[in-house]
């Protein structure tokens, strides 16, 4: 199976869609495809095992042209942008301690979250 991501005018992912390897055995026909399904449109391939375009895209992800990248919103005003991953980090990393954390953007900084599954 094959992905594919819908761009808007703005380059903002708008829809992803799953075609069969049958359609796609280059990404210009898997392109070509989805136009053809879908009544034109501006698509890329995407890849979950992030093989291509560093991510896998989602609604709501930029598709920047100039890294051949799709790029999550940013999370919080204080998060920095990785350019090596195309990816948002946060001004403090994430504790390795096996618990689960959630960011605080007023006090920047990562709290406990006490039963996340409760």
């Amino acid at each position: 199976m094959a992905n594919y991501a819908r761009l808007n005018s703005n380059n903002i992912v708008e829809q992803v869609v799953v075609i069969s390897n049958d359609n796609e055995p280059t990404e210009a026909a898997g392109i070509a495809f989805c136009e053809a399904l879908f009544n034109g449109g501006n698509w890329k391939k995407t890849s979950y095992n992030a093989t291509i375009r560093k991510n896998f895209a989602s609604v709501g992800y930029l598709y920047d042209p100039r890294r051949d990248a799709f790029i999550p919103p940013k999370p919080f005003p204080s998060w920095t942008s990785n350019e090596t991953i195309c990816q948002w980090t946060a001004p403090v990393a994430y504790p390795n301690d096996g618990k689960v954390y959630a960011w605080d953007e007023i006090s920047k900084e990562w709290y406990e979250i006490a039963n996340p599954f409760a």
